[in-house]
């Protein structure tokens, strides 16, 4: 039985820990946050700290989920990295791309350990299938894709942690922080983007730093064309709707459903994401497949599993979005 612990005791931890308590390759030795009073949320029974080299040193977890704000995800990894512990870190990779080229060559650097980046919705089931339709070659290749996020946070989510509004400790608005999993799935699902133009923009007067709202054309390497679309700035938190056109055929994920979509313009349904209890509707379940296949990495000392090499495109495209929206030019992405 390996021993795992979580650091930050914020909205997500309340994801990662029922799933480690109920696992049973894990158990939750310790969780750590530097906010004593975060102490009475944390699981009975189970050790506290306000310092996670102090727990690293006490409690010796073969895991450390990070579950921190953007700006520590990289420094503090590095430090359970070369303290030894295999780490399961919560998107996004990085603030930018020179920090995740950074934490690419501190996963290359350390094979002793294992490190994976919650990409999770990779695992859910629409995505799976649609992958698999995608690579069986019977549709031929793409040649369009349409990555959409209408969601809506009210000045207050910025209020309550300033951190969320600032490049410095965010790294972005919408994009690194809501819609990150849409756009690694474009690039997942479509292929490489070798450019893209777009346009970056505030809406919500909220005296914020980083964006709200996103529009980008992307150019794929085999010629398909992409749409991205995020904002903040919508009226209420809707699914998430992404679309993938083959040469022979055209299959869209709405509500979490994947459907294919006839030529007569009717849906004919594939699968469905399994849902999480009492999680927002847009979490889906698949944490608890990521977290159980990088466990079963971690027992097995084999397996397949998200890396940070697979997660840097995502921060790569943020970067090119951000600057094409900033010059007005097209951005091409190395």
């Amino acid at each position: 039985m390996k021993k795992a612990a979580v650091i930050g005791l914020g909205d997500i931890s309340k994801i990662h820990i029922p799933i480690i308590e109920s696992s049973p390759d894990m158990v939750l030795c310790a969780v750590c946050d530097s906010n004593p009073e975060t102490k009475e949320a944390a699981p009975s029974g189970t050790a506290f700290y306000t310092d996670y080299h102090e727990l690293v040193e006490k409690e010796r977890p073969d895991c450390v989920h990070v579950c921190l704000p953007h700006y520590l995800h990289y420094p503090v990894t590095k430090e359970l990295v070369e303290m030894g512990c295999s780490v399961f870190c919560e998107k996004p990779v990085a603030l930018n791309t020179e920090e995740a080229e950074l934490f690419v060559r501190l996963e290359e650097a350390h094979p002793e350990v294992r490190i994976t980046i919650c990409l999770q919705n990779r695992l859910n089931e629409s995505v799976e299938l649609l992958k698999k339709l995608i690579e069986c070659g019977e549709y031929g290749q793409v040649v369009g894709t349409r990555g959409i996020v209408p969601w809506y946070r009210p000045a207050e989510y910025y209020r309550v942690k300033p951190w969320r509004g600032s490049w410095i400790t965010a790294g972005g608005g919408c994009m690194i922080n809501q819609s990150v999993h849409t756009l690694d799935l474009l690039y997942y699902l479509g292929g490489n983007v070798k450019g893209l133009k777009a346009s970056v923009s505030q809406i919500m007067d909220y005296g914020i730093e980083v964006e709200d709202t996103v529009t980008a054309r992307l150019d794929y390497a085999n010629g398909a064309r992409g749409l991205f679309f995020a904002t903040n700035a919508s009226y209420k938190n809707e699914a998430v709707q992404i679309a993938v056109q083959l040469e022979r055929a055209e299959f869209r994920i709405e509500e979490n459903i994947l459907y294919q979509i006839l030529p007569d313009g009717e849906k004919k349904y594939l699968t469905e994401d399994r849902k999480f209890p009492g999680t927002r509707f847009y979490y889906g379940a698949s944490h608890e497949k990521l977290i159980r296949r990088f466990y079963q990495v971690l027992e097995e000392d084999k397996g397949d599993y998200i890396r940070v090499k697979d997660a840097e495109m995502s921060i790569r495209l943020i970067d090119a979005i951000l600057e094409s929206g900033r010059s007005g030019a097209y951005v091409t992405i190395s």
